[in-house]
């Protein structure tokens, strides 16, 4: 079967494609904008929160080795999907918790996701289901913030490696670097 295309916004970019890098059937995870009203915005633009934009991660994946079902299910897992626009420190619109599906059949696997993890949450799931815009890859941002005179980026280092320990714990099947030391 070809590659798949998913599109997810569940807070920082940066530390949700960090995840997804790490799912076995994955095979790329691009960081961008999406859902908003400007054209190819920029990272300072979005951070403004003036946009609409959200960021989110565009994941292409083998089905043959990973349904969007479980794709759906890692994302519920290793973000907080009942906060209402912010994830911990990131607040506004741009960090909302929100599914672009690219078809019907992606939409009806949203809506059953979002159904299997408000079971998890005590029904408080805010994760939205949003028409797929146009997407703008986020192609300012490694250079000015991930790293910075070849160091990390302290905020991801700190969100990063709990999210990576959910993927590990939940999904160990499912994680590239935990199936790398069994």
């Amino acid at each position: 079967m070809a590659e798949q295309v998913a599109i997810l916004a569940g807070g920082c970019f940066w530390c949700t494609e960090a995840v997804f890098l790490d799912v076995i059937g994955v095979t790329k995870v691009e960081s961008g904008y999406i859902g908003g009203a400007v054209d190819n915005p920029t990272y300072k633009q979005v951070c403004s929160g003036n946009t609409g934009h959200a960021e989110a991660i565009r994941i292409t994946f083998d089905p043959d080795r990973l349904s969007l079902a479980d794709l759906l299910d890692i994302f519920f897992a290793t973000h907080d999907p009942t906060q209402l626009n912010r994830q911990g420190n990131d607040v506004g619109t741009q960090y909302r918790s929100a599914i672009f599906p690219l078809d019907e059949a992606q939409a009806g696997e949203a809506r059953a996701a979002i159904e299997r993890s408000n079971a998890d949450n005590g029904g408080r799931v805010v994760t939205t289901i949003e028409p797929a815009a146009k997407w703008w890859p986020a192609e300012d941002y490694h250079q000015d913030y991930w790293a910075s005179e070849g160091q990390r980026n302290p905020y991801c280092m700190a969100v990063i490696p709990p999210k990576l320990q959910k993927l590990r714990k939940s999904f160990q099947a499912r994680a590239k670097s935990a199936s790398a030391t069994a």
